[in-house]
């Protein structure tokens, strides 16, 4: 059985390594609430970053050695423990690998999953290319979009998705767009497959590693307006006043109105848990009001989710992924 440290000394000993490698770094780092204790290894892999992370991937899971794939740290709370393993951050495989008109009058954009969501924005905007805009503002990763199928203002990440790009985890042949051995192939978009904050990813044992999308032209003025009233409505509405995940629990159409209002109702506001605190201005957003530990936000979601169980009947469904906690996260 190998450590951490003895299992990537050898994997990397095969192969040319770029990027960045630390032991031991606090993940309060690199998620937006800005908590959650040390990762046993954290790597970001630049050049080559599919082959090299997928073989990462494999040969640590043969050594036994866990690995969690990192996006943009938008939707999660790391325990105070930190994680056990090896964390493998996809920031460094960003950008535009293409672009492409499209048969009915679309340019299609492939983005790399490790693309800051309001840079792929900010590129399609400079570019003349509407679809994305409703993403203005957001923090994470179109590989976490893409993950989570990211909605807002009515819309998915879904309704512009055209294909993703993903490598099997557990082997198998090469796909297309992909090397022989490399388990890299394309998906097309299937309607029926994504749901209200659900994708097939979530199901699969695969690594996200780019999106294809398509956007239709329309000019740049037009475009920016519809950007800046999304981040001024996120800035009003709290998103960025302390560090956060936005939105805790998913909004349900079943639910009858939004899931702040229900919370809201209940007098939920501004209940708190050490640093971590239910905002005072909206009851579906906590917030890490200085040095809010990953266990005292997940007591509050906690809290907050059996309150609104007990006094309406409701389930609500947490929205926020929770890692390095032992047992069940209810």
């Amino acid at each position: 059985m190998f450590t951490v440290a003895e299992f990537i000394k050898k994997f990397n000993s095969r192969r040319e390594f770029k990027g960045s490698l630390r032991f031991d770094e606090p993940m309060s780092a690199h998620t937006t609430f800005r908590a959650g204790g040390p990762a046993d290894l954290w790597i970001r892999p630049a050049d080559g970053f599919p082959e090299y992370a997928a073989a990462l991937v494999r040969e640590a899971r043969a050594a036994g050695i866990p690995v969690f794939i990192l996006g943009g740290g938008a939707n999660l709370v790391v325990a105070d423990e930190g994680i056990r393993g090896i964390v493998l951050d996809t920031g460094g495989h960003s950008g535009v690998e293409a672009e492409a008109a499209r048969t009915d009058g679309e340019t299609a954009l492939f983005f790399r999953s490790g693309t800051p969501v309001d840079e792929a924005v900010e590129y399609a905007a400079a570019h003349g290319l509407s679809g994305l805009e409703f993403l203005a503002g957001m923090p994470g990763s179109v590989g976490g979009a893409l993950w989570m199928n990211a909605r807002c203002y009515e819309q998915s990440v879904s309704d512009v998705l055209v294909e993703a790009e993903v490598i099997d985890l557990g082997g198998g042949p090469g796909g297309e767009g992909g090397g022989a051995g490399t388990g890299r192939r394309r998906i097309p978009r299937r309607e029926e497959e994504f749901g209200y904050k659900t994708s097939p990813f979530q199901s699969m044992d695969a690594l996200i590693t780019g999106g294809v999308f398509a956007l239709k032209r329309r000019p740049e003025n037009e475009i920016r307006r519809i950007i800046e009233e999304r981040r001024r409505d996120r800035e009003e509405k709290g998103h960025y006043r302390y560090p956060s995940a936005g939105s805790v629990f998913k909004n349900s159409r079943a639910l009858g109105k939004p899931t702040g209002a229900i919370i809201d109702a209940l007098g939920l506001r501004g209940l708190s848990v050490g640093d971590a605190q239910v905002a005072p201005w909206h009851g579906n957003i906590i917030i890490n009001r200085g040095n809010a530990a990953g266990s005292q936000i997940r007591e509050l979601i906690r809290i907050v989710h059996e309150r609104v169980r007990a006094a309406a009947g409701i389930e609500l469904e947490c929205e926020v992924l929770f890692a390095g906690f032992s047992g069940a996260v209810d």
